[in-house]
């Protein structure tokens, strides 16, 4: 057969599909595509080509390059697969139709299966006996004009390993069972009984009991597949990745091998019937059922992955927009006991101003000493705020500030700050590179301060699976965890901009079209340089060229340069319309900026040409009455309650106030300020039915909630928000 003939990836269907799936135009769709395959970035495309996606979303536009990403590589299969099955010259037409007409990688690969090349198994022994023509007779269960044994006679070979009759027939059998086995029909039917009607089985495994005593409500455990939520799955693969668990899918034995036996042995009156329903039966348990669970346990969890991602990625990306407090200088203390609270100053930009250790908690607790300390810090760089962090000895830390900042007189501000990661960034090379002649610790504590300034700034110099936001994290499918992750992250970093004369490379390689070595290239002309005055110089940096550009700088903020645009989201390819907005006025653009009452005197349709549409235009009035505007919420901090410090001061029946850290399919966690986060329970979210908790709380909510139980054994507490107002 002609390989050139073979199926190739047909944008039409494509496009109609995806259309038809997510509910939008099929012109929406091909223009994306089209975009995409140019070169451009999402947020690019969100942002500046209205026009030609009618408005789609980021979340839209990211499902049509899922999408067409996955019908690209099911295209490459199937023709992969096709040429793998010509060169066995067993590529039939009604093959190629059913491989050409395939919408999925499962049915796909198991038309593939009983081509594709296979380790050595009881059936390729059998074949290379000669049992493949008896094996044929078998299954055809025709009349037969000769008794079993000379039906068999012809079969037997001492010098092929075929000694007698019943080895004959036993090889023509395991020839039989892998043929049924790999039967794409059979698999797919056993494939819909499974989904439908059967359970995810786990059992612990011998001797594991003791050791394995944190997966004991899996020990013995069974549910309905279709029930079965993701955390639970992911809980007992991981149980099972340990070595804890066996983890399994459970079937009607009974019922399916009758429907297989009807299915397979159909004729009764056959002559090895009774053989060959023994084949089934062998067939089934031996290889169909352990193909069939690996491939449903492999679809669940897959799709589990994909919760756990998406819930990791919501939570990411409203950390990641949290409220920042500005550009205030800010003292950032990173508690301690034993080696004391390291203590650093940052400027309003995140400027490293100074550094003290202070032992105000046991066991030297020098409490005058860290208290004169830390005042001559707040007055020496007039601070604004002090960030803690919320690890060992916040709490006791957190109270010797309070004292400090009512006797001091001034009006400084603390928050609690959540440091998951802090640590693993100041250990990093990044870290090391930017404060080099500082201390692991000292890092910490500018990270936490710079965490409060600028959320968003600092958390894109730590591997988000570091934050803490996530559920199963290490447990899910890595490559896919990043992908999600890095796109939450660009997503978060341009709807907020970037000012490039202050950010840093990690916060500007994620700027759509940039990445890491443009940003370092960036850095280097800046520091060589000097700051940038107007956009344009960007196309100075070194391999920056106009595509990067393009793709940039709509997204980067210049302040107080010579371009007053170029402090705002209008891209520099539509300067000339708001050139024309000036004219129209009678003003220039430098006293349009910012200007409200005088931009809502334009009417958008008269600045409509053939490069710039109305949606465009619309942004672009929206952008110039309130320039740089921040998405982001404004800054609020959690009052945690006075004397309840650890897990030991908790009673149930208390109303606290606490900081959502993360949502997940079960509930949410929050953070009451006592070194464990306590548990709000799907059930416990609301006073109504809650179907998904990342409809009712995020990341970084404050909540008042009420405290349940307390597990002192087990570290766990357990609260509500049901009946507790805020």
């Amino acid at each position: 057969m002609n390989t050139s003939q073979f199926t190739d990836f047909d944008l039409d269907r494509v496009v109609a599909e995806i259309a038809a799936q997510l509910g939008v135009a099929e012109a929406q769709v091909r223009s994306t595509i089209e975009l995409l395959d140019a070169g451009n970035t999402i947020p690019f495309i969100a942002r500046y080509r209205k026009e030609a996606t009618q408005g789609l979303d980021e979340i839209a536009l990211r499902a049509i390059q899922d999408a067409v990403g996955k019908a690209r590589d099911l295209a490459q299969r199937k023709l992969t697969i096709l040429k793998s099955i010509d060169q066995q010259a067993a590529l039939t037409d009604a093959l190629r139709g059913k491989i050409e007409a395939a919408t999925d990688k499962q049915t796909l690969e198991d038309l593939y299966l009983p081509y594709k090349p296979k380790r050595r198994t009881r059936a390729t022994a059998a074949r290379e006996r000669g049992l493949q023509p008896l094996a044929d007779l078998l299954v055809r269960q025709g009349s037969l004009n000769q008794s079993r044994a000379e039906v068999l006679r012809p079969f037997i070979d001492p010098e092929r390993e075929v000694p007698d009759a019943a080895a004959a027939l036993q090889g023509a059998c395991d020839i039989l069972a892998e043929q049924w086995s790999e039967d794409a029909d059979t698999r797919k039917w056993l494939m819909r009984q499974a989904e439908d009607y059967g359970k995810v089985t786990s059992r612990v495994k011998r001797g594991k009991k003791e050791s394995g005593r944190k997966f004991e409500m899996y020990f013995d455990f069974q549910e309905s597949l279709k029930r079965t939520p993701s955390h639970r799955l992911l809980a007992m693969k991981r149980g099972e990745a340990e070595g804890i668990l066996r983890v399994g899918i459970s079937l009607d034995d009974d019922f399916v091998l009758r429907k297989l036996t009807t299915r397979l042995a159909h004729n009764r009156q056959f002559e090895f019937h009774r053989e060959l329903a023994a084949t089934v039966v062998d067939s089934y348990q031996r290889l169909l059922l352990p193909a069939v669970e690996s491939s449903v346990l492999q679809a669940m969890k897959e799709r589990a992955d994909e919760e756990a991602i998406t819930v990791f990625g919501k939570n990411l990306r409203k950390l990641m927009l949290a409220a920042p407090a500005g550009p205030k200088v800010t003292i950032g203390i990173d508690p301690g006991f034993r080696t004391g609270c390291k203590v650093a100053v940052v400027d309003g930009t995140g400027k490293f101003l100074g550094q003290r250790t202070i032992y105000p908690t046991p066991p030297r607790n020098d409490v005058e000493q860290a208290a004169k300390t830390l005042n001559e810090l707040i007055e020496q760089f007039d601070a604004e705020l002090i960030a803690i962090g919320n690890g060992t000895a916040s709490r006791e830390t957190e109270a010797f500030v309070e004292q400090v900042i009512g006797a001091c007189g001034r009006p400084v501000t603390k928050v609690m700050v959540n440091e998951s990661g802090a640590s693993i960034y100041s250990a990093s090379e990044l870290a090391a590179r930017e404060y080099p002649d500082l201390d692991v610790t000292v890092r910490g504590a500018i990270s936490i301060a710079h965490r409060l300034q600028d959320p968003l700034a600092e958390l894109v110099k730590i591997d988000p699976k570091s934050i803490g936001v996530g559920q199963y994290q290490h447990d899910v499918n890595q490559p896919q965890l990043r992908h999600c992750l890095d796109r939450e992250v660009e997503s978060c970093v341009n709807s907020v901009g970037v000012d490039v004369n202050l950010a840093s490379a990690p916060l500007l390689a994620h700027v759509a079209g940039i990445g890491p070595k443009l940003a370092e290239a960036i850095v280097r002309f800046r520091d060589a340089e000097g700051k940038f005055r107007k956009r344009d110089d960007l196309l100075k940096v070194p391999k920056l060229g106009k595509k990067a550009f393009q793709q940039a700088a709509g997204f980067l903020r210049i302040r107080n340069g010579s371009q007053p645009l170029d402090n705002s989201a209008v891209h520099p390819e539509s300067y000339y319309v708001a050139e024309k907005m000036a004219a129209r006025l009678q003003t220039t653009t430098a006293t349009l900026v910012g200007n409200g009452p005088l931009v809502e005197r334009l009417d958008p349709a008269e600045f409509v040409d053939d490069q710039t549409g109305l949606p465009t235009v619309r942004d672009m009035l929206a952008e110039l009455s309130k320039p740089g505007r921040d998405p982001r919420d404004e800054f609020r901090t959690v009052t945690f309650t006075e004397g309840v410090n650890d897990l030991n001061d908790l009673r149930p029946g208390m109303i606290l106030e606490g900081v959502i850290t993360n949502v997940t399919r079960f509930g949410a966690f929050v953070d009451l300020g006592v070194h464990q986060d306590g548990l709000i329970h799907i059930s416990q979210l609301a006073d109504h039915f809650v179907q998904d908790p990342s409809d009712v709380v995020s990341v970084g909510d404050v909540v008042r909630v009420k405290v349940l139980d307390v597990d002192q054994e087990r570290q766990r507490i357990g609260v509500s928000r049901k009946q507790v107002s805020g």
